[in-house]
């Protein structure tokens, strides 16, 4: 047995039981320089079907092999526009290119770097995957004599069996990355390993916190789609990043409202958690204000918010018909989030925060009252954020 096909016999037996992308490239370059191919520099890219990142891969040199991800606004910008990736996608064929016979305006600056760095030869090709995907290469060589055409016909005649160990992982990937997406970490690892069926939940102390954009309606009223849209999204990045830095899941976008959790580490106290939930909203309103500056240097309307906070047991699982679930999360302590949150606009403090939350951190809350609260009998104590709260 040569070389190649040792490489393809293990690519597509124990690379691929390996499920570990940089192991796999890793022996795929090592084994092409043993078999003659001149490697200086490898690129395998995957593409994501995802609607945050586009893309992964491993970038393989002979001090390290390291994995990157692509965000679609990559695209846009001159890194990949012009580029090798952009033409073999584009074109559906591979590109040679001598890169000691560059054109100054033309060729893409990647050229230029790899040529400064001593790149002499540079390949990009295709990766065909069962789907009907396709995924670039490119490869780069330091060698006087570049790539020969047998150099070149070693690597496609390897990417096959690299493709039988990659394409599981690229799979897994973007399926993980989508419940990631749209249900955040903890829900989404739950789903992902089986724990959570249709019918089945899960109960856990949690601090709940719901977020509401004022005036979404006027808003929706007077100004356009777009406009909206980009109300939405501001208001979306500002809230989504202050809770998931405060180490809690985005688990809900109910139209303009966010439902979120912080629940219950091992070891942690609800202490803790209140914490967190507090400074999400600190962060949450911080950003917000950042926000409304760029925006009132363009005439576009402030945005302004209410949260609700409260703690206690909940219950997150799927619901739904057999053909369509949704992942959510049920209790009377959701519904009194959401219900301090509409008091909000009563009470003038954009935080409010149940007992509940106010007992665990009492340095970090002040009473404003009992309220009349829809749907509970008595009413609620409620407490606002303090300005001065660290």
């Amino acid at each position: 047995m040569d070389a190649l096909e040792e490489l393809s016999r293990w690519m597509i037996t124990e690379g691929r039981r390996s499920g570990d992308p940089v192991k796999a490239v890793s022996r795929f370059c090592t084994d092409l320089i043993a078999a003659g191919v001149p490697l200086w520099r490898v690129n395998i890219g995957q593409r994501f079907a995802n609607p945050l990142l586009i893309a992964w891969g491993v970038v393989w040199t002979p001090e390290k092999t390291e994995s990157y991800d692509v965000t679609h606004d990559v695209m846009q910008t001159d890194s990949y526009v012009g580029s090798s990736f952009e033409y073999i996608l584009a074109n559906r064929r591979p590109l040679h290119k001598n890169l000691r016979r560059l054109d100054p305006e033309a060729d893409h600056i990647s050229y230029h770097e790899f040529a400064e760095a001593g790149g002499t030869d540079y390949y990009a090709t295709l990766m065909y995957y069962g789907d009907g995907s396709m995924h670039g290469c490119t490869f780069v060589t330091q060698s006087d004599s570049g790539f020969t055409a047998e150099n070149l016909q070693m690597i496609e005649a390897s990417l096959p069996g690299l493709s039988c160990a990659l394409e599981p992982v690229t799979m897994r990937k973007s399926s993980r990355s989508l419940l990631r997406t749209y249900l955040g970490d903890g829900p989404s690892d739950a789903v992902w390993n089986g724990s959570i069926k249709r019918g089945e939940r899960t109960a856990l102390d949690a601090v709940v916190m719901f977020t509401d954009l004022r005036g979404f309606t006027a808003l929706s009223d007077s100004t356009s789609e777009e406009e909206v849209f980009d109300a939405l999204n501001t208001y979306f990045d500002v809230v989504v990043q202050a809770v998931e830095d405060a180490g809690g899941d985005v688990l809900k976008f109910m139209g303009d409202g966010i439902l979120s959790i912080f629940p219950a580490a091992d070891g942690s106290s609800r202490a803790e958690q209140c914490s967190q939930a507090a400074q999400a909203s600190q962060t949450a309103l911080a950003g917000l204000t950042a926000a409304n500056s760029t925006r009132a240097q363009t005439g576009r309307p402030l945005l302004e918010i209410g949260i609700g906070l409260n703690a206690g047991r909940v219950s997150y699982g799927n619901i739904g018909s057999p053909g369509r679930l949704d992942f959510t999360v049920l209790g009377a302590a959701v519904n009194l989030a959401s219900r301090i949150e509409g008091l909000t606009k009563s009470t003038g403090h954009p935080v409010l925060a149940s007992s509940a939350v106010a007992a665990a951190a009492p340095d970090l809350f002040s009473s404003c009252g009992t309220r009349s609260v829809r749907g509970i009998s008595d009413p609620v104590e409620v407490f606002f954020l303090r300005v001065d709260a660290a």
